[in-house]
């Protein structure tokens, strides 16, 4: 039997329980260009629709009866090199997810395709075997019987009315009445500017003379710019010589210039470098400088900078990213949040300019590619981005720098359920960098390992310059109900804020709620309004006067009217930013306002342009969620307040005390950065609390102490890894049922085959939200240790449960915490 060329082919849109590489013919119009790592068309199924698909690997064997062949090739050059195809692998065997969607993620932004789906008539039914077709399927073919070619879908449905779920057109063509095509198209084409330069016969000066063909006065001194200029975008050229394009289509007739497309790249921020300012380091920086330096050039490796809030850890970083930029590698900057991306791309444009792009969800499809291809080309040598930047597509990777490291966002909620963190420890193994994680409020995780060595660590225990830690107070809000403050501003705070009001120094005030008012229950017959969707009650907000979910987004008219007894009983309590922003405009008529959460930064661009404005003087008083808790650095801010302390700390969860710690030490921190002193007013009601006592005094280290000795009498991280198993679908009776056997396969597995695995499953319990966008869901918790045995088993698992009756209806996803 002859031999072929086959393609291992990683395809789009399939589950665990069925994903493997599928083995496709490559014919001979692909078999000389198709590379490892570009993406193909490939017929899957049994009705051989159309499906993406990466190519991971090219053999040549016999063809079997079974192969299908490649219907299109989509790249002219791989989009993934080999490093990149091993990273892909590691993130499939570690957080169990399709090995597609393991590789889409480091797909450029907006390169992805849309299928679109075409129709034509293959044949007319017979007069015998009409009347057995459906009026709808008459009404198609008829439709198209009149059509030249193929007809979008889309158009077929729009044209005679159909409903977009209809099935007509897929059983009109499984009868063999219809022929159907695919089309795959980009989701963001290339930028191109409309170019003209001057043919190879009239480049030099005075070869216009021999010109054929006279040239008009307006021709004459369109071509001799062309000649002094070079190419010129059309545009351009029309706007500084004062003619029309017909001008320029007539030199191109006459063959004196040619018109050409040139590549732009869409920037999203367009700054240039100011002159560099040289970087002054206290003693405690400079040691952390060049331990830093030394292990870069040592084959880098891991380390925790561990500084208290203000000591400049920032400084630390650019004087490290000044000495790798020589060496031709690529410098990575991460942060936790689009809010913070804006006051550090300020301070990296100003320093370096074009050499930084930046990667953020934020940015238009178009802007997020033509970044992406900057650094490809190695026309950036600088990433600033959020989580997902950790994927960049530097050659050479010199540095990453993780601020704010400890932050929940650089875990990924969606497939892949990827941590930023192991990403980057895994790029910078393979190019023997240095990933420098950098906080205040460091993860257990990364304390633990830099206590145990596996990190190198560098400290600073002292604000920068003549700054100094703020003076901290608790306020205990029990005592303000008691003495008949229903407001969310206590009577001290109250007076801080009047006083730096005077003084014309500005204040943070931290809510971690948006919305107007949380709560709404009907005082006659009990009943919560909720989501009809999710187990969650819904938020009012005032600016638009809807109830509204934040979590699947559904939203219903404000009203006291209870649906369930009728009754005008509506009770609403609770407060968000927007009641708290009403407060402080009836306390302080004179000051001027500035609410930052979600519902106010909706817009493009609006985190820089209020930043700006608030670090400008624009505002006295800035009330927000978590977004201005962390990163932030305004000099005039001397005042903090924290009006609901206790929001995070009684979760049912064992981070839900290192969170609170963490965000009441953040936002402390804004305080007196600069050369004012400043101050920080924590309102709770456990004043008494050991995690608030101790983030009042910003001693991480204690908290740490304390805090680690119960992790290890409970076996949480970082004394194991904690993996969760999500169960969701539409009946909660056939969930819960699916969890409980998922349980019992995995106790069978450990028993067995898996015995030397060692681990602790709790569960099935309900999720802490039991029913999310009308889905009802339960969780198994595992204690284990994340070894190749462990991952072994679960990698087993998951298809035997997903083929068992017991699973069919229910979704199962799996999340690894480490």
């Amino acid at each position: 039997m002859s031999e072929t060329v086959l393609a291992g082919v990683a395809v789009q849109n399939l589950s665990y329980s069925v994903d493997k590489l599928y083995t496709y013919v490559v014919g001979p119009n692909f078999a000389d260009t198709l590379q490892v790592g570009c993406r193909v068309m490939v017929p899957f199924g049994r009705g051989n629709r159309w499906y993406q698909g990466i190519v991971l690997s090219l053999s040549r064997g016999p063809r079997e009866a079974y192969m299908k062949e490649i219907a299109a090739v989509l790249d002219q050059a791989p989009l993934l090199d080999v490093k990149t195809l091993s990273l892909a692998k590691y993130i499939k065997e570690r957080t169990f997810c399709p090995l597609f969607d393991a590789v889409r993620v480091m797909f450029p932004p907006g390169i992805n395709l849309k299928t679109k789906v075409a129709y034509a008539v293959k044949q007319l039914p017979q007069p015998e075997t009409e009347p057995q077709l459906t009026a709808d399927q008459r009404q198609v073919l008829q439709y198209l019987s009149h059509r030249k070619g193929y007809v979008k879908q889309s158009v077929i449905f729009s044209d005679l009315g159909f409903d977009a779920t209809s099935d007509v057109l897929d059983r009109l063509y499984k009868a063999g009445y219809l022929l159907r095509d695919y089309d795959a198209i980009r989701a963001v084409g290339d930028a191109a500017v409309r170019m003209i330069r001057m043919t190879d016969d009239y480049l030099s000066e005075g070869s216009l003379e021999n010109c054929p063909e006279k040239l008009t006065p307006k021709q004459k001194t369109v071509a001799e710019e062309l000649q002094r200029c070079g190419a010129c975008s059309i545009k351009e050229l029309c706007y500084f010589t004062g003619v029309t394009e017909v001008v320029l289509k007539a030199l191109v007739k006459k063959g004196v210039a040619v018109t050409f497309e040139q590549e732009v790249f869409r920037k999203p921020y367009d700054r240039k470098a100011t002159e560099a300012e040289a970087i002054a380091l206290t003693a405690e920086q400079q040691a952390a400088y060049e331990g830093l330096l030394a292990q870069s050039r040592q084959g880098g490796g891991a380390a925790l900078l561990y500084g208290v809030t203000g000591s400049g850890k920032t400084q630390v970083y650019l004087k490290l990213i000044d000495a790798i930029l020589p060496t031709g590698k690529g410098v990575l900057v991460m942060v936790p949040e689009i809010s913070l991306t804006p006051q550090t791309l300020n301070l990296f444009y100003s320093r370096y300019g074009d050499k930084v792009a930046v990667f953020h969800s934020a940015l238009s499809q178009g802007e997020r590619l033509d970044e992406w291809k900057r650094v490809k080309q190695g026309k950036a040598q600088i990433v600033v981005g959020t989580r997902s930047a950790v994927f960049a597509p530097f050659s050479e990777l010199g540095l990453i720098i993780m601020d704010e490291e400890q932050e929940h966002t650089y875990q990924s909620e969606q497939s892949p359920r990827y941590h930023a963190r192991d990403i980057a420890k895994f790029r910078c193994v393979q190019d023997k960098a240095l990933l420098v994680l950098a906080s205040a409020t460091p993860s257990f995780e990364s304390y633990t390992a830099a206590l145990a060595g596996r990190y190198a660590y560098y400290e600073l225990t002292h604000r920068y310059g003549a700054a100094g830690l703020p003076q901290v107070s608790l306020v205990d809000l029990c005592k303000e109900r008691r003495n008949g403050n229903t407001t969310q501003i206590s009577k001290e705070l109250y007076q801080s804020l009047a006083s730096n009001l005077e003084e014309g120094r500005q204040s943070i005030l931290l809510l971690n709620r948006r919305g107007y008012q949380t709560f709404a229950e009907c005082t006659a017959c009990g009943e919560v309004v909720t989501c009809p969707n999710c187990s969650i009650s819904l938020t009012y907000h005032r600016a638009n006067r809807r109830l509204m979910c934040h979590y699947c987004g559904y939203s219903v008219p404000f009203t006291k009217r209870c649906s369930s007894c009728g009754e005008d009983a509506v009770r609403y309590t609770g407060s968000g930013t927007q009641k708290v922003e009403e407060e402080l405009q009836e306390l302080f008529p004179q000051a001027r306002l500035l609410r930052m959460d979600t519902d106010t930064t909706m817009q493009k661009y609006a985190y820089d342009e209020k930043w700006n404005a608030f670090k400008e003087g624009r505002y006295d008083i800035m009330i927000g969620t978590q977004m201005v808790a962390k990163g932030l650095d305004f000099e005039n801010v001397t005042l903090v307040g924290v009006l609901n302390a206790d929001k995070e700390l009684f979760q049912d969860d064992y981070k839900s005390t290192e969170r609170t710690f963490d965000l009441i030490t953040q936002v402390v921190g804004r305080a007196g950065r600069g050369q004012y002193p400043g101050k920080a007013l924590i309102q709770t009601l456990n004043p008494q609390n050991d995690v608030i006592l101790l983030a009042a005094k910003q001693d991480y280290k204690a908290f740490y102490q304390s805090e680690i000795a119960i992790r290890q009498a409970m076996a949480y991280p970082p004394y194991c890894t904690l993996v969760s198993a999500l169960f969701q679908g539409k009946n909660e009776d056939y969930v819960k049922e699916a969890a409980a056997y998922f349980l019992t396969l995995l106790k069978e597995a450990a028993g067995t085959e898996f015995a030397d695995v060692k681990l602790i499953a709790l569960g099935p319990m309900e999720d802490r939200v039991l029913k999310l966008n009308g889905k009802y869901r339960y969780r198994i918790l595992i204690k284990c240790k994340n070894n190749r045995r462990f991952r072994e088993l679960l990698a087993g698992l998951l298809p035997r449960f997903a083929r068992a009756k017991e699973g069919h209806g229910t979704q199962v996803v799996i999340s690894v915490e480490t």
